[in-house]
């Protein structure tokens, strides 16, 4: 989640954002959709952000890559229903992960860590949303869940 203003030119970060944010989610989905187009059922879970919500100064490019993969989710919801592929996507807000790692201005990264530390949610409250949505029978289709901390601003 590397972090910068539009006007800096991260380039290279851009790229690595699509790559990863949207490529990641295309390859996956590409793997198993023929699998369960011929099984007829399926479920795609994808994590996004609540960044794929709500637009972070600092963030442009990476909630802009967010926003993507609720598109494809949606399409990919509204193109397999007849074939009973659910699609999930899960949209943490400050998780206590290592995403802080990627962001290259220190100011920014030690924001990121203390907020992390201080009010992130922990990975075992994002794998319990998950389990709550592929729990679900197959006659209902839980599209997506925002999880934030419960102090969490935007």
């Amino acid at each position: 989640m590397p972090t910068a203003l539009l006007s800096e030119k991260r380039f290279n970060e851009w790229r690595q954002m699509i790559d990863i944010n949207i490529m990641g989610v295309l390859n996956g989905i590409a793997a198993v959709l023929p699998i369960m187009q011929k099984k007829q059922s399926g479920q795609i879970v994808t994590t996004d952000s609540v960044a794929g919500h709500v637009v972070f100064q600092q963030g442009t490019v990476y909630c802009g890559t967010k926003f993507v993969v609720r598109a494809i989710m949606e399409g990919l919801r509204q193109e397999e229903r007849e074939s009973n592929i659910r699609s999930t996507l899960i949209s943490p807000g400050t998780v206590d992960t290592e995403r802080h790692t990627t962001i290259n201005d220190p100011e920014r990264r030690a924001w990121v860590v203390n907020l992390q530390r201080t009010d992130g949610l922990k990975a075992s409250d994002v794998a319990d949303a998950v389990v709550y949505a592929i729990g679900t029978p197959e006659s209902a289709a839980v599209n997506e869940v925002i999880i934030r901390p419960t102090k969490q601003v935007g």
